[in-house]
């Protein structure tokens, strides 16, 4: 079967009556065993790309005859797409994925050379586009129902059916249908720039053809409503605005006319789906937009599985991108609806877990953070946070009688949970939620000093399994969360020093020194990121700081992580975050380290380099960059120099060429650069090199260093000549202004040395893939739809 199959493709494409049997292979493909015909896709899928060509589609687009030819074989290639086989349909879908770019961009070349009024280039091209998009009429028609009616399944989406046929909530991500999604959204929105009226009346016409039962499934509404959603930004916005208002109220009907709750759920679903990607519909149209929140509410309520987190999820996406409309009183309405949510919040929460409570929270956090007026934003934080102050007061005031209470179970995580609450909410209000933090600040430090003393009498005791116990676990929540609410907060917050000024000081004990003073499995890692936080925001505000800083965490956090590669990671990375936010905004605390605690700042800065976790390894190359940049500019410039300049350069070349870096390459890169121009720069005004330790004077630093070099890389490449060698660092040093044929030196030899000449060397071109993956987002964004608007940043300023 295989062997007749792959003659008759390989005819079909190659001979001059094109797709003379693919009606054969297409009955051939509906009887056989799919599974067991892989070498089938692999054939289909080269004659696929080989009939794209431009040179052979051409071809069959000249006479009538083949014209012909290229239509029935195009409309047997939609028959083989239907077939029910993902391998099948992934070889079909890059196909028509390649055919009607093709096709659209000679459509946008023509609308943009008209928008330009280039009227030579419009006469040139118009007449043959034109007629292409005549010719490919009919099949983009068909495409386009084929891809309404197969379309896969988007992220948001997270309600499924399970092989028993159950309505579920889905529990783990499959990325290749993530991935065919992609591909099916991006070819939709190009059939649809192709043909906006016939994309909005297929999809009107299946959906009418669900609301009176005629066609109605659940696979059949899915997929026709992620469709719906996937071309959302393609269309001008009357156009829009008259299909949502037809597709919104056909699947509210559908929902109140269905009845089962697995039905309704899968109706909910696709409402929540359709409406999260038309903001720009929804702030244009206030009714329609109140309306689709309050049916959230409702979903809220409802307990299938998936139905109350997709609502809050979708509550919270529409927030972000409508929020101003729920501050403003609308026409027709008595008081804002910010307003309004707030006075029936207890009952809207009532059936809501505790997470999803959170993502509620911070919902409305963004609605009162579009509040312009002061005084009308206070109370409304006032009163969204009612609640969960009035449990706060009542677990403060009975711990004020009895101290006992904090130990309870049930206690511990109601402290948590409101905590949680209170960080969603700042997340969102950022400088606004002041007052709020300003009420429990103190109070919160008070328990984060009780929970660490009962975490470090419960390790003392029961040593180290008892910091795998759930109650220690559960205290440790309460201590990472408080961290966390804190330095959101200051994050969020607008840059204030006064802020800073006011919440640093009353931590330095209660923190810092909890931190210092603990045993290193009780160390919260959240500590080092809250401090890094704190002088990223305040800089050199926090100079004065930095020493009581330095004190309580370098010194034991490098006794935890310098043992191995492995122990405490989350702290490994922290910590050298926190160590580049001083060396950045701090610099002038570094002087005020002896010789031995600089040499461990940079002992700790090489082993970071050296680290095999990507992150942290980046991390350490970027803070020596900025540790070698502020020591050049700074009186100390010659005695860093002349301790560190040799041993730095050694070991960045170490990783440069152990094939286990790669990923570093570009920071390795510019560290190399910045030594090279610093030798003849000015700066060193002493010798690197040790008198006493060398043969003769060298007449400049730039030749000890060229010296040196060669000879520590002719020691590392033995396999190398002297000559290629002295070559390769010569090319350094006449290269070193000019970064681009500075890396592409160091890139080449790599690349041709026998370490790295067998191996995929990606990471090391990694920069100009990411340039390449810029100018393709650039690309997407000059075609409308092509990136969601929901995923758009300036869609989020809402007029």
């Amino acid at each position: 079967m295989t062997c007749n199959m792959s003659r008759c493709i390989q005819y079909s494409w190659c001979s001059y009556r094109p797709f003379s049997h693919l009606e054969q292979i297409s009955q051939m493909l509906m009887q056989m065993d799919l599974a067991k015909n892989r070498h089938l896709f692999k054939i289909l899928h080269y004659s696929s790309l080989h009939f794209t060509r431009q040179a052979h589609i051409r071809v069959l687009e000249t006479t009538p005859e083949n014209r012909t030819a290229l239509l029935l074989g195009l409309e047997y290639l939609i028959g083989i797409s239907y077939v029910d086989d993902t391998e099948v349909f992934k070889v079909c879908l890059d196909y028509w994925n390649i055919l009607v770019l093709e096709l659209f961009e000679a459509h946008h070349l023509l609308d943009n050379a008209q928008a330009s009024l280039i009227s030579g280039i419009v006469d040139g091209l118009g007449s043959p586009i034109h007629q292409r998009r005549q010719l490919y009429a009919g099949p983009l028609s068909k495409l386009r129902m084929l891809m309404i009616c197969r379309m896969a399944k988007p992220e948001e989406v997270l309600i499924v059916e399970d092989e028993n046929g159950n309505i579920v909530r889905e529990t783990l991500k499959d990325n290749d249908v993530l991935v065919q999604y992609k591909i099916m959204r991006e070819t939709l929105i190009y059939l649809a720039h192709l043909g906006h009226e016939d994309t909005e009346q297929q999809m009107l016409t299946k959906l009418s053809k669900q609301l009176n039962g005629e066609d109605w499934s659940w696979n059949n509404l899915n997929t026709l409503c992620w469709a719906i959603g996937s071309i959302s930004g393609s269309m001008m916005e009357d156009q829009e605005n008259r299909f949502l208002v037809m597709v919104i109220r056909d699947l509210l009907n559908l929902c109140e006319i269905t009845k089962g709750k697995d039905n309704k759920a899968v109706i909910a679903s696709n409402i929540m789906y359709v409406v999260g990607q038309y903001p720009r519909f929804l702030r244009a149209h206030w009714k329609f937009l109140k309306t689709v929140v309050n049916k959230l509410f409702e979903f809220m309520h409802e307990t299938h599985p998936g139905v109350q987190d997709m609502a809050c999820d979708t509550f919270l996406k529409i927030v972000q991108k409508c929020k101003r409309k729920f501050v403003v009183t609308q026409v027709g309405e008595n008081e804002p609806f910010v307003s309004e949510l707030l006075s029936s919040l207890p009952t809207t929460v009532t059936d809501l877990e505790p997470h999803q409570i959170h993502t509620f929270y911070e919902s409305v956090g963004h609605m009162i953070q579009a509040e312009p007026e002061a005084t009308k934003r206070d109370e409304y934080l006032k009163r969204l946070m009612e609640l969960p102050n009035q449990r706060w007061a009542e677990i403060i005031g009975q711990a004020s009688q009895s101290v006992d209470i904090l130990k309870e179970q049930d206690v511990i995580r109601t402290v948590l949970n409101i905590l949680q609450t209170n960080t969603s909410v700042a997340s969102s209000l950022g400088t606004y939620f002041f007052p709020q933090i300003s009420l429990i600040f103190l109070d919160m430090l008070t328990v984060y000093r009780m929970y660490s003393e009962l975490i470090s009498s419960s390790i003392a005791e029961g040593g180290p399994f008892a910091s795998r116990t759930s109650f220690v676990k559960l205290l440790r929540s309460v201590k990472r969360e408080t961290l966390k609410l804190i330095e959101t907060f200051l994050d969020k917050a607008e840059d204030q020093p006064h802020i800073g000024k006011q919440f640093v000081p009353p931590m330095m004990d209660p923190v810092l020194g909890d931190y210092a003073r603990n045993l290193p499995d009780a160390r919260e890692s959240e500590v080092l990121s809250l401090f890094a936080t704190i002088i990223n925001k305040y800089k050199a505000v926090m100079i004065e700081d930095v020493p009581r800083i330095f004190e309580a965490v370098f010194q034991c956090t490098l006794e935890m992580i310098t043992k191995n590669f492995e122990d405490y990671p989350e702290h490994r990375l922290k910590f050298f975050s926190l160590l580049r936010a001083i060396a950045t905004h701090c610099f002038q605390a570094l002087f005020q380290l002896s010789s031995e605690q600089l040499k461990l700042v940079m002992d700790s800065i090489i082993w970071a380099f050296r680290h095999t976790e990507r992150n942290i390894a980046e991390t350490g190359l970027i803070l020596l960059l900025e540790m070698l940049k502020n020591f050049q500019v700074s009186e100390f410039c010659n005695q860093f120099h002349k301790t560190y300049f040799l041993t730095i350069e050694q070991e960045i070349f170490a990783v440069l060429t152990d094939t286990f870096h790669k990923p570093g390459f570009k920071l390795h890169v510019l560290v190399l650069q910045h030594l090279f121009c610093l030798v003849d720069s000015g700066s060193l005004t002493e010798p690197l090199w040790d008198p006493t330790s060398v043969p003769y004077p060298y007449p400049s630093n730039g030749a000890f260093v060229r010296e040196y070099t060669i000879k520590l890389l002719g020691s590392s490449f033995p396999n190398m000549t002297e000559a290629e060698v002295t070559q390769f660092v010569s090319g350094l040093f006449d290269s070193r202004t000019n970064l681009s044929t500075f890396k592409d030196h160091i890139r080449d030899f790599l690349v041709q040395s026998k370490e790295f000449s067998a191996q995929d060397n990606k990471d090391l071109y990694a920069e100009e893939a990411a340039a390449q993956r810029e100018r393709e987002r650039q690309r997407m964004l000059s075609i409308p739809g092509l990136i969601a608007p929901s995923e758009l940043h300036d869609e989020m300023v809402d007029s």
